[in-house]
């Protein structure tokens, strides 16, 4: 991801922090965010700091069979001092970094549970069916209901 230098956090971003860029073929969202409990960006007024800033990057790939891949990073930028937040223009990119590593460790674990899942072939019985599909399925069996009470 290349970084311009002409915005603050290294791309350009909304009123509400929010951009979408495209990097190694997906679409990943990103979000710059504080965890100030109101609307303006102030010190806390029990320790005097300005709260940090996160910046998010996440996407996610949709699969076969229903599956959803998932992308997720994140960045703290801390505050210096009793000074607010000073934007880091390499933060979204090292999000979108972490966000493309999680990505390709999903996508490991999800190959790993698939192999672990995946059929062997064999019949884990007897092996003796030979799978003729020749049963009428008739539905005359006549429930003798001979078998012990409680069971």
């Amino acid at each position: 991801m290349d970084i311009d230098t002409g915005q603050p956090w290294g791309h350009a971003i909304d009123y509400a922090g929010r951009a979408t860029i495209t990097e190694a073929g997906h679409t990943i969202h990103i979000n710059v965010t504080d965890n100030s409990p109101g609307y303006v960006i102030g010190p806390d007024p029990v320790t005097g700091t300005y709260p940090p800033v996160m910046v998010m990057a996440q996407f996610t790939e949709p699969g076969t069979n229903f599956t959803e891949l998932r992308g997720w990073g994140q960045v703290t930028v801390l505050p210096v001092g009793t000074d607010p937040v000073i934007p880091d223009q390499t933060a979204i990119q090292r999000a979108v970094a972490a966000s493309l590593a999680d990505f390709e460790a999903n996508m490991a674990s999800y190959a790993a549970l698939c192999a672990k899942w995946t059929p062997t072939g064999t019949d884990p019985g007897t092996g003796t069916d030979p799978g003729t599909g020749t049963d009428p399925g008739t539905g005359t069996d006549p429930g003798t209901g001979t078998g012990t009470p409680g069971s």
